[in-house]
């Protein structure tokens, strides 16, 4: 099969089997470069160069279901972080009722189903950082309530409750009271989401939960040796857990030679009195022009196969699926610039042999049945458990 022949298949494929993908930061993108003025950046209209997505892309890279990032930094703390919280959920509802065309709320596997039988786009909801619920299981509830369908339990820096991948530990994984959120989480049917955190808070909450888990974006740690990524010993815990990790396709995740060219290029983007996770058009002229005199390292998505190669070795076929991260990274690979590249990556895995049903396995069914499974746990859980009152103070007070 040529190359050309590959890619059609591919499209194919994807027509049939489109892609779950665990993460996009579109809200937070749009939050920093329009303020959400939806009518200053329409992703409905010409494609824009500030953006990795927009509705176009995401039919051309077929995406059938997307789970939207609703991020707010770890610098927002308190009620800053639930407000920030909360107009990024605005944000998705607003992007959703604006394109119901082509977008289509959903909370559960059924409405994803739904919308695809509709030639819609599913939206579903992800918060990334547990600082966001502010160490309240009752904001974190109504965040289930409003459509939060994951929440990743740390961003870059450790929370109160749970150590980070990307932090100095604090906590030793997760405290009594972390335990407690993953067990409420379980109950609200909300999925424990474990890229950037610890490898310890990952074994804690595989311990803890009675629900499949996710990485809605994080790659091989054995491929690439960063933190964060997913050691094999956890990859290993998947099928008991019945989870899924979801590759993701930020370059300094996925590529060793990445890694030490990113701690340069970041390092020059502070210089410059911007944030090293600023992905803004002004810190992206930045980065373009550290690369023009410091040539990058190129990711490509051979790159991500490698790791998507290894993960189903360790885990299992049922239990690796997609994240791409676009719209929270400077840089993408090679052939996956943006939302319309997914064809190349399956392209690529064709190439390498996996075949149709795995392939369906890992662009649509896996997270599909995540969602399934982790309703079914909610039902079982609400039929015969009260909703948790506890507090921070009560669970984690000094002995």
């Amino acid at each position: 099969m040529s190359a050309a022949e590959r890619l059609a298949e591919a499209r194919a494929l994807l027509a049939e089997a489109p892609v779950v993908d665990g993460h996009n930061d579109l809200p937070w993108a749009l939050r920093e470069q329009c303020g959400y003025d939806l009518d200053a950046l329409d992703i409905a209209g010409d494609r824009s160069a500030s953006l990795h997505t927009d509705l176009a892309r995401l039919r051309a890279g077929g995406v059938g279901a997307q789970f939207w990032s609703v991020y707010v930094p770890g610098r927002f703390t308190g009620d800053h972080a639930v407000s920030a919280t909360l107009e990024q959920i605005d944000a998705v509802d607003r992007l959703v009722e604006r394109y119901a065309a082509d977008l289509a709320p959903a909370r559960t596997a059924d409405d994803v189903v739904k919308a695809r039988e509709e030639g819609r786009i599913a939206s579903l909801k992800g918060a990334e950082g547990g600082h966001s619920i502010d160490n309240s299981l009752a904001t974190l509830r109504a965040f289930a309530t409003l459509g939060v369908r994951y929440m990743t339990l740390t961003h870059n820096e450790n929370n109160d409750w749970a150590d980070s991948a990307t932090d100095e530990p604090r906590h030793g994984g997760l405290t009594a009271f972390g335990r407690a959120v993953v067990r409420e989480m379980n109950r609200c049917g909300m999925l424990v989401d474990l890229s950037h955190v610890a490898a310890t808070t990952m074994r804690d909450a595989l311990d803890t939960s009675t629900a499949p888990v996710v990485f809605s974006h994080s790659s091989s740690r054995a491929v690439c040796d960063h933190p964060r990524n997913v050691p094999d010993d956890v990859l290993e815990r998947l099928p008991a857990n019945g989870g899924v990790a979801m590759a993701t396709f930020v370059p300094k995740f996925i590529l060793p030679e990445a890694v030490e060219w990113t701690l340069r290029a970041d390092a020059n983007l502070r210089a410059h009195g911007l944030h090293h996770l600023d992905t803004t058009p002004a810190a992206k002229a930045i980065h373009a022009a550290f690369a023009a005199e410091h040539p990058r390292p190129i990711a490509t998505a051979a790159t991500v196969a490698d790791h998507l190669d290894h993960m189903r070795e360790v885990a299992g076929i049922d239990h690796v699926g997609i994240g791409g991260d676009y719209d929270g990274t400077a840089f993408t690979p090679a052939g996956l610039d943006d939302v319309a590249g997914y064809p190349n990556l399956i392209a690529e895995l064709l190439h390498r042999g996996w075949s149709r049903a795995d392939l369906t396995k890992l662009t649509w069914s896996n997270a599909l049945r995540v969602l399934g499974d982790a309703e079914a746990v909610s039902r079982d859980l609400t039929a015969r458990t009260p909703a948790s009152h506890a507090t921070i103070t009560q669970l984690d007070a000094p002995a």
